[in-house]
Parts: C-alpha cells; sequence; structure tokens
C-alpha cells in the first residue's frame, strides 16, 4: 500500500474521531492507544512499517549529530518524555521533549488549545504544562534511544526572570546527559516575560549565564528558539551574537501572537500563540533572512505550517538544515513524516542531488 492510499484510509476511519474531540482530549488518546500497540502481539511493528521511510539521500550530519532524515517531531507533542519510546519509530529522524521547566507546573487553566479547521492552524495557551526536570529526568533515564533526542527547556512560570539562569541551569544539569541536543526557548508567548530574553543584553546575560553555570560550556550542542514576530532588523544582531554566545544554532520559529493571520479574526481567542499553516511564509521568510546572515556557518531548523513534502521543501531551500513538524502532524496524521521524506526523495533523485546539505539555502531547484 503506497502512502497515497494509507493517507486516504486514515483520512476515512481515525482523523474524523480525533478532529470531532476536544484537542488536549484527542493527544491523550492517541497517547492511550500508542501505549496499547506495545501491548498488542505484532501491532507496533506493523505501525512502525506502515509509517517509515528511509532513503541514504536523506541522511545528514547536522551540529556534529547524525540525523536518518530531517523531519523531526517538534516541542509541545510530547511534554513529559513519555511518548519518545513510540513517537521515535514512527518515521521521525527526531524527537524534541518538552518544553520541560525547572519545576513541575500544571500550566494554564483548560480550555487552553483550539482548533482553526479552515486554516488548519492551533491556538495554544498551554503555558508549559509539564513535570518538572526531576519527574523527566526519572522518565528519559529509563529508556532506550532510538533516534535523535532534543531537550527543549524553558523557564519555570513562578520564577523571577532575575532568577531565570538557575532554573535553566537546573534543567539543562538533569536533562542534558539522555539527549542529543537541547534547545533554550526563551520565544514562548504563554509565559510571561519570557521572549524579553529576545533583547540582545538579555540575551547575553541570560546565554552566558547559563553557561558559566554549566562549568563554561554547555554539555551538549545548544539551540535557541526565536518567535517569529520580531522585525529583521531585531533579529539580526541576535543572530550574529550565537557564535559568541557558543550556542549550536537557531530555531525559527515558535507561534506567532498576531491573530490577523486567522479567517476569523477577530473573532478568536485573545491569549496564546497561532501555529499551522498560516505562520508557513512568515517562518520560510525569517529562515531565508537567517541564512542570508549566518551563511551556513551555523545550521537553522525550521518550523511552522510544514504539512506537506512542499513546505518541506520550500524551508530547506530557503536555508534550514532541518526541519520540524508539529500542527501539520494534529492535523494530517502518523503519515505526514513518511509523505514528506518520500516526496523530499524522489525530488532528490529527479534532480540529480544525493544528500539534503545540498539543498539547504539554494531557494529553488
Amino acid at each position: 500500500m503506497n502512502s497515497d492510499w494509507k493517507q486516504w484510509v486514515y483520512e476515512r476511519t481515525a482523523k474524523p474521531l480525533f478532529l470531532s474531540i476536544n484537542p488536549e482530549t484527542a493527544h491523550h488518546l492517541a497517547q492511550g492507544l500508542l501505549s496499547l500497540t506495545q501491548r498488542v502481539p505484532f501491532a507496533f511493528p506493523i505501525l512502525e512499517s506502515l509509517t517509515s521511510y528511509s532513503s541514504e539521500r536523506l541522511r545528514s550530519k547536522v551540529a556534529g549529530i547524525e540525523f536518518a532524515n530531517p523531519v523531526g517531531l517538534g516541542a509541545g507533542f510530547d511534554k513529559t518524555g513519555e511518548l519518545y519510546p513510540f513517537l521515535s519509530k514512527l518515521g521521525f529522524g527526531s524527537i524534541e521533549v518538552g518544553t520541560i521547566t525547572g519545576q513541575g507546573q500544571p500550566g494554564n487553566p483548560k480550555p487552553r488549545i483550539f482548533r482553526y479547521q479552515e486554516d488548519q492552524a492551533l491556538i495554544n495557551r498551554m503555558g508549559f504544562n509539564n513535570p518538572g526536570a526531576d519527574l523527566a529526568e526519572a522518565t528519559l533515564k529509563t529508556q532506550k534511544k532510538n533516534c535523535v533526542r532534543g531537550i527543549n527547556v524553558g523557564k519555570t512560570k513562578l520564577v523571577s526572570e532575575e532568577d531565570a539562569v538557575h532554573d535553566y541551569v537546573y534543567s539543562l544539569q538533569k536533562l542534558t546527559p539522555y539527549a542529543d541536543y537541547a534547545v533554550i526557548n526563551i520565544s514562548s508567548p504563554n509565559t510571561p516575560g519570557l521572549r524579553n530574553f529576545q533583547k540582545k543584553e538579555n540575551l547575553i546575560q541570560l546565554m552566558q549565564g547559563i553557561r558559566n553555570g554549566l562549568g563554561g560550556k554547555f554539555p551538549i550542542p545548544t539551540f535557541v528558539k526565536f518567535a517569529p514576530d520580531m522585525e529583521k532588523e531585531e533579529l539580526k544582531p541576535l543572530l550574529e551574537l550565537l557564535p559568541e554566545l557558543q550556542l549550536a544554532g537557531v530555531i525559527l520559529t515558535n507561534t506567532t501572537i498576531d491573530k490577523t493571520v486567522l479567517s476569523r479574526y477577530p473573532n478568536v481567542e485573545k491569549e496564546g500563540g497561532v501555529s499551522g499553516r498560516p505562520l508557513r511564509q512568515r517562518s520560510t521568510d525569517l529562515i531565508r533572512y537567517a541564512y542570508s546572515i549566518l551563511k551556513g556557518s551555523l545550521p537553522i531548523i525550521g518550523v511552522g505550517g510544514i504539512d506537506s513534502g512542499e513546505a518541506a521543501l520550500e524551508k530547506i531551500l530557503a536555508g534550514a538544515n532541518l526541519i520540524q513538524v508539529y500542527t501539520g502532524y494534529v492535523y494530517n496524521g502518523p503519515l505526514l513524516p513518511m509523505r514528506i521524506l518520500e516526496f523530499l526523495d524522489k525530488t532528490m533523485k529527479k534532480a540529480g542531488i544525493n544528500s539534503i546539505s545540498e539543498l539547504v539555502g539554494k531557494d529553488r531547484i
């Protein structure tokens, strides 16, 4: 059965169920079903074979890490690390766990995630709901690492901006032994004051403080994640700082607070960030701009509105070495990584291109 037929079956069976119920309930249902497949003989190997695609053309080395393919699952889907053993076998080249904070926190009051199906978008104001670094460590240390694992860390809501360094350091000390790369999240719109660290002087102080707290250097390749709501003039000095701050690269972008990208504006939730298809062009534009500044010296992980092979290729051509999906995965289901990889591989083969790195920053093929 090729991927088109598999997707056709999914669209007419599981997808209507998941989109008919509350988004958080749907997420917990999916989590339960994944757990169930582990207990049913042969169920998980079958699921794995149905969702996986491999090709030597898709392998790449980024920040010194070997990736089987460029498609990762972005932070926010697996907030505890408990889903990693399942998700790592569903066709992804990497899984990013988190966001994890130093202290456990329940997040914002429910409801806190909203679908906008006509836009293939979500608004989320989850607020970093997670078990905290101690419990996340207890979960991760028992698992076998089947594919590249990133750990995304943020600031605990109750911790002041002045004490943020210690909070980040605590999480990184606990969790980096179980990860291939780390991400310092300073761009979520759902933690008050977090985006203040995107100001140049604040970024310098934060990153130097974290690095000093970790013994003078980051123990594993460490990325920083920026928001899409900055002007290019604001982003440029931050990008130019990355080598000095000893960061391995940048993730572009987080969710946007600009609700005008939605067709139902202004009749939408006032709080939270928009993800999904409406973010696609803005994210791609910032990736293209960042690539023009970095000139390939540091890798870019592209996120925002990736729901097809075409959207993934667009990000890579703009300058992304790797890409991540989240909202596209919610709407398109477990076959999305396979469909993206199949498209990329066929496109590369047709163009006579043998590696993802040959595509990065070409802007067109």
